[in-house]
């Protein structure tokens, strides 16, 4: 098991993550509030608000009362369950900061917003019939460590992994991460997790990130800071 818990690297600009952490709390507010009404209303919200590919492209009916072109925002908001909306907020809680710190916050949402779009565009034109709904912010957040990775490969993540906190290179954390769902989609894994969002979301997010960074903000970033080192705990 690997589960990110904190950057090192610090920031910047200095600036408070007020977009990171909007993100993160209306996303888990919205969470909350599925959980909190009836198991029938709950699918009634993930049918009306998550993507669903077919209605996407138009295959099939509007479904619901929200337009198909609207879904495309809303499904990043919502989640499947606890382990899925954990695993992506902590994602968007490590990574998330440095980003719009090197964006600044109105880049950072329209990069944010944008790349989940392109994620779930992606993922309908690969399943086109598919009448189940995508819901989640993995596609936005797979553009974030993309962009993550072209801002600062070489910053510490401490990482919690089997049963230990180590701190290694992100690039062995996001690197790894980006094999593992390349090797998912390869052989076309079919466990309800849509790993090829997370493929559009990546390029998305790579692409976006060098369009849409500020003049002055230095790619591959992998100078030393003062007093680091390697350590296992």
């Amino acid at each position: 098991m690997v589960f990110p818990l904190y950057d090192d690297n610090p920031f910047k600009r200095a600036r408070v993550p007020f977009v990171t952490w909007g993100l993160l709390v209306l996303s888990v507010v919205i969470f909350l509030y599925q959980v909190g009404v009836s198991e029938v209303a709950t699918k009634a919200i993930l049918a009306s608000f998550g993507a669903t590919p077919a209605a996407v492209l138009h295959n099939v009916p509007q479904i619901g009362q929200v337009p198909p072109e609207v879904t495309l925002v809303t499904y990043m908001f919502l989640h499947g369950g606890w382990e899925h909306i954990i695993g992506n907020m902590v994602y968007l809680w490590v990574f998330g900061d440095d980003i719009e710190d090197a964006l600044g916050p109105v880049r950072f949402i329209v990069f944010y917003l944008a790349v989940g779009i392109a994620a779930a565009v992606g993922f309908a034109a690969l399943n086109p019939q598919s009448t189940t709904p995508l819901v989640g912010a993995s596609g936005s957040i797979s553009g974030i460590l993309a962009a993550y990775l072209l801002l600062r490969p070489c910053a510490k993540v401490s990482i919690f992994f089997f049963r230990m906190i180590v701190r290694v290179r992100a690039y062995w954390v996001i690197g790894g991460w980006i094999l593992l769902q390349l090797f998912y989609i390869a052989s076309q894994t079919s466990d309800g997790v849509a790993y090829s969002a997370h493929g559009a979301g990546l390029v998305a997010g790579a692409l976006l990130f060098l369009i849409m960074r500020p003049a002055g903000v230095q790619l591959l970033e992998c100078a030393e800071q003062p007093g680091e080192g390697v350590s296992a705990s």
